[in-house]
């Protein structure tokens, strides 16, 4: 005598279909991104609504769509299992509901809004031949150094930032040889979806690209995929030179 109990295997990786919709009106969305963060794909949806990807359990799906608030969903057993699973996005209205309102917003009255508006304590250092300040955070014996540490030593600081997301950093050829994400990141000028694939914040962006030398003005105007372009560059030159 023999017993058999049938269970459902989940591939390590496969392909798995969703729909995206309007969370207010339950209508398909067209033309939606969706980016595996994981592995480094993306697709569109169709007319309706519907898009395939590859991906794997736990893998992080992030869906952008002009005047939505972008949504990250992980990806679950259920998803292989069913092929009708939604995934709802909020317009961007509905999201500014929740912004709270800071309790020292301007009242015009020079005297109330002296008292009311913060104050920074961080201590400000400018240096001689640099056309900007620098801060040092709170105030130390070492606060100084760090500060010219910084400045006067850019390889240290680019080793400090690409070597925070090494795994990510390497996703950067990946990035580059996907046609969705190159699209989507040429119509973008926010840094959402390239923080989210690289797992940077802005502010790591911004530095990355001041200390390889590119201007203020390229920084502020260049669309997502200029600026993926050019971490990349700089991520290739710091490779080289970190070898010597």
């Amino acid at each position: 005598m023999a017993f058999g109990q049938q269970t459902d295997v989940i591939p390590m990786e496969d392909e798995i279909r969703a729909t995206v919709i309007n969370a207010q009106t339950n209508f398909p969305l067209e033309s939606v991104h969706v980016i595996n963060l994981n592995k480094v794909k993306g697709t569109v949806t169709d007319p309706d609504g519907k898009f395939t990807i590859m991906a794997s359990v736990n893998d992080t799906l992030y869906l952008t769509y002009l005047g939505f608030k972008p949504q990250k969903v992980r990806v679950t057993n259920d998803m292989f299992k069913f092929e009708d699973t939604k995934i709802s996005l909020t317009e961007l209205a509905y999201a500014l509901e929740e912004v709270t309102i800071r309790p020292y917003a301007l009242t015009g009255y020079l005297d109330i809004d002296v008292k009311n508006l913060p104050v920074n304590t961080s201590y400000q250092y400018s240096i001689s031949g640099l056309n900007k300040s620098y801060e040092a955070g709170r105030s130390g014996s070492s606060a100084v150094s760090k500060v010219l540490g910084s400045i006067m030593n850019p390889a240290d600081l680019l080793r400090n930032l690409f070597g925070k997301k090494p795994q990510q950093m390497k996703k950067l050829r990946q990035m580059k040889q996907d046609k969705d994400i190159r699209d989507l990141l040429a119509s973008k000028f926010d840094r959402e979806t390239l923080t989210q694939l690289l797992q940077l914040e802005k502010m790591d962006i911004d530095d990355i690209l001041n200390n390889c030398s590119y201007s203020k003005s390229f920084i502020q105007t260049a669309n997502d995929l200029q600026i993926l372009d050019a971490i990349s560059s700089c991520y290739e030159e710091y490779k080289v030179l970190n070898r010597r």
